[in-house]
């Protein structure tokens, strides 16, 4: 095991920003830590990194107890929201700007820089300042930075909260392209379950510092242990019956408008690629959810035969 990270707690105040958390990781994974603003992930990506000193527990890498070892004494690279480059340097010295606290020379460690720049697509960039470069481009320099140090873990902070649309999925590409090159386990954090799901071996789901949930990400999603993971990760209908939930995922409903109907098309959402349909059953007090091809057309007052099933959330 790569890293354990033990009964943390980080208390601000009165609040427990983690709340004695225990987690473990292993070599070459990717783990995302996902969750609400305020749910304490980046403060646990901080105390990992060094950055914020935990109330209690330990951090230990590689059988290496860390908990109390500075920032700059980690074989950890962390790359900040803000991607934390200098803008004085070019792309090159902004690479290279690791090697020197490590005594390689300069021509050295300007042949390594140059390797990285071709694995993350930026041979032809080294010369230029950071603010020609657009944001995908600053946040590969970012990466090439962290990862030409080598370290034994790689930690993002919210990767791809600073770009567009397309640009975010060609970046969850890249960076699962790179974490698999380089064989180096990778945290990062995220409130977006699309990045979580796109990218991650391991998911953890945090709610108000304690971690809700720590499965793979299909396991999450198909087997939410809760009301708070079932609202979080992805849509669904919620049914409560003698204090037992059940849910319904869109995907888990079947529409038809020939035969008989059982509710009636409420709402009606044009997404794009698909429409969101809201269906008012008649005979319980459900409210159904479904996401359709826009090959599929239904209208507002519409009578419609939802054929759905049930699943309970297992939290015993």
């Amino acid at each position: 095991m790569l890293l354990e990270i033990n009964d943390l707690t980080k208390t601000y105040g009165n609040k427990n920003a983690v709340d004695n958390i225990s987690f473990q990781v292993e070599e070459n994974t990717l783990l995302c830590i996902l969750g609400p603003s305020g749910c304490g992930k980046t403060t646990i990506l901080n105390t990992i990194g060094g950055f914020v000193n935990p109330s209690s527990g330990s951090i230990i890498l590689n059988n290496e107890d860390i908990t109390s070892m500075a920032p700059e004494d980690r074989p950890i690279s962390t790359v900040f929201q803000s991607y934390g480059l200098f803008p004085h340097k070019d792309v090159i010295e902004n690479i290279c700007y690791g090697l020197k606290f490590k005594g390689i020379n300069k021509r050295k460690a300007k042949d390594q820089a140059m390797e990285i720049l071709d694995l993350v697509g930026l041979r032809g960039h080294e010369n230029k300042r950071i603010n020609e470069l657009s944001g995908g481009e600053q946040q590969r320099v970012a990466l090439a930075r962290s990862l030409i140090v080598k370290p034994k873990l790689l930690l993002l902070d919210e990767p791809f909260s600073n770009l567009d649309a397309n640009l975010r999925v060609i970046m969850r590409e890249e960076v699962k392209k790179l974490q698999n090159s380089f064989g180096i386990t990778t945290i990062f954090v995220t409130h977006d379950q699309e990045d979580a799901f796109a990218v991650a071996d391991k998911i953890i789901l945090m709610n108000n510092g304690k971690i809700e949930q720590l499965a793979d990400p299909y396991s999450l999603y198909n087997n939410p242990k809760d009301e708070f993971a079932l609202n979080f990760i992805g849509n669904s209908s919620i049914i409560k019956r003698n204090n037992n939930i059940f849910y319904v995922r869109p995907e888990m409903v079947n529409l038809r408008s020939t035969g008989k109907t059982n509710g009636i098309i409420n709402k009606k959402t044009f997404k794009g690629s698909t429409i969101e349909y809201e269906i008012v059953l008649d005979s319980e007090d459900v409210i159904l959810s479904i996401d359709l091809n826009t090959q599929e057309d239904f209208e507002i007052g519409e009578r419609v035969y939802a054929d759905f099933k049930y699943k309970e959330i297992n939290n015993k």
